[in-house]
C-alpha cells in the first residue's frame, strides 16, 4: 500500500493501530462489567494513549531499526568504495534512499548467484543422469547378448557370431564413452601437454575432407571450401588436436545434414587470428539447445544421436581443445536452414 514509508508514517499507523485496539479492549471491558463512560472519556483516552503510542513507535524505528539498517549501508558501502571515498563523511549520511538502492543492488547480485548455482545444480543433476544412461545403455544391452548366449543361442553358430558381435560393439561404445571422458578431465585439469607447431591450415582442413569423403558420399553430401575463403594461413597450434576438432565439426555436418546436402568450410583472416568456419545446410539447432551444444552428453535430437552411434562428448572434447588453446569457438544455428560452428587459432 505504502511504497518505502518513512519513520514518520510508520509510527503514526502503528500508534493509531495500537490506540483504536486500546479503547475497543476498554470500551466491551466497561460494557461486561458495567461501568459507564462518556465518550468524552474514551476520546481522551485515545488521544493520550496515541501521543505515547506515537513517541514510542517512533523512538524505536528511529534508534533501533535504522540504525541497524545504518550499520547494512556501511558494511555495503566500505566494500563498493575506495580509500578516498571512505573518507568522505558524505557517503555515511543517514540516507535512507541510498540504502535501499544498495541494499536492493546486494539483493541483486546474490539473487544472480542463487540462479547460477541453480544452474549448477541442474548441471549436476543431469550430467550425473547422463553419464549413469550413457554407461548403463552398452552394459545392459551386453547382459542381454550374454544371457541369449547362455539360454541356448550358443550352440547356433550363426546366432553366436552375431550377438558376440554385437556385445563386442558395446564394448567398444563403452571403451569410447569412458576415453572420451577422459580425455576432458585430462584437458580441464590441463594434464594434456599440448604440441604446439606451425602448420598451414588449409592443408590440415584438406586431409580432414579427404578423410571425410566416404561418409559424406553415403549420403550425397558434397565437402566444400566456402568461395573466395580457402587461403592458406601459418597458424601456431596442437596439429592433431586441432584435427580432432574438425574432424568432429566436418562428421556431425555429415550426420545431421540432408540428403544431397552441402557442408562448407571457410577460413578468414583476423589480423592476430585465423578464423576456421564449418558451415552446413542440415537441420538446424533451436535456440534453447545452443547453450548447451558443448556440454558433456549434451543431444538436441537424443534419440537420433543414440542411432548415429554419438557418445555426446564430441562437442564438449572440442571446445576444451580450444580453450586450451586460449581461443574461442562459437555456434550460430536456424533449425530448418543449417548451423555453422567456428572456432580461432593464433596466426603464425
Amino acid at each position: 500500500m505504502f511504497k518505502n514509508p518513512s519513520p514518520t508514517l510508520v509510527s503514526f499507523i502503528t500508534a493509531i493501530s495500537a490506540a483504536v485496539v486500546f479503547v475497543l479492549f476498554q470500551f466491551l471491558y466497561n460494557r461486561f462489567s458495567g461501568d459507564v463512560y462518556s465518550v468524552l472519556h474514551y476520546a481522551v483516552d485515545f488521544f493520550v494513549l496515541l501521543i505515547i503510542a506515537y513517541l514510542s513507535a517512533y523512538f524505536i524505528v528511529k534508534h533501533f531499526v535504522r540504525r541497524r539498517i545504518k550499520l547494512i549501508y556501511k558494511s555495503i558501502a566500505k566494500q563498493k568504495l575506495t580509500s578516498l571515498e571512505k573518507n568522505n563523511p558524505e557517503i555515511y549520511s543517514d540516507n535512507i534512499n541510498k540504502v535501499e538502492k544498495l541494499v536492493e543492488q546486494w539483493a541483486d547480485q546474490n539473487n544472480r548467484e542463487i540462479e547460477t548455482l541453480r544452474e549448477l545444480e541442474e548441471y549436476r543433476r543431469n550430467y550425473i543422469g547422463n553419464v549413469s544412461h550413457e554407461l548403463m545403455t552398452p552394459i545392459f544391452n551386453i547382459q542381454g547378448y550374454i544371457y541369449t548366449l547362455l539360454d541356448g543361442a550358443v550352440n547356433d553358430e550363426e546366432k553366436k557370431f552375431y550377438y558376440l558381435k554385437r556385445a563386442a560393439t558395446n564394448v567398444d561404445r563403452l571403451e569410447n564413452i569412458i576415453s572420451k571422458h577422459e580425455i576432458i578431465s585430462k584437458l580441464e585439469s590441463d594434464q594434456i601437454i599440448l604440441n604446439i607447431e606451425i602448420f598451414d591450415i588449409k592443408e590440415l582442413v584438406n586431409e580432414v575432407l579427404h578423410d571425410n569423403e566416404m561418409l559424406a558420399l553415403r549420403k550425397s553430401i558434397i565437402l566444400s571450401f566456402k568461395p573466395g575463403s580457402d587461403h592458406s594461413y601459418l597458424v601456431k597450434a596442437d596439429r592433431e588436436n586441432i584435427r580432432i576438432v574438425l574432424n568432429n565439426f566436418i562428421q556431425n555436418s555429415i550426420k545431421y545434414g540432408h540428403k544431397t546436402g552441402k557442408t562448407s568450410i571457410g577460413i578468414y583472416d583476423k589480423e592476430t587470428n585465423v578464423l576456421v568456419e564449418i558451415t552446413d545446410n542440415g537441420i538446424g539447432i533451436p535456440e534453447e539447445h545452443i547453450r548447451h551444444v558443448f556440454d558433456r552428453f549434451y543431444r538436441v535430437d537424443k534419440g537420433r544421436s543414440r542411432a548415429e552411434g554419438g557418445s555426446g562428448l564430441g562437442l564438449s572434447i572440442v571446445k576444451h581443445i580450444i580453450e586450451a588453446h586460449h581461443q574461442t569457438i562459437n555456434v550460430r544455428s536456424t533449425p530448418g536452414v543449417g548451423s555453422t560452428f567456428g572456432f580461432t587459432l593464433e596466426k603464425a
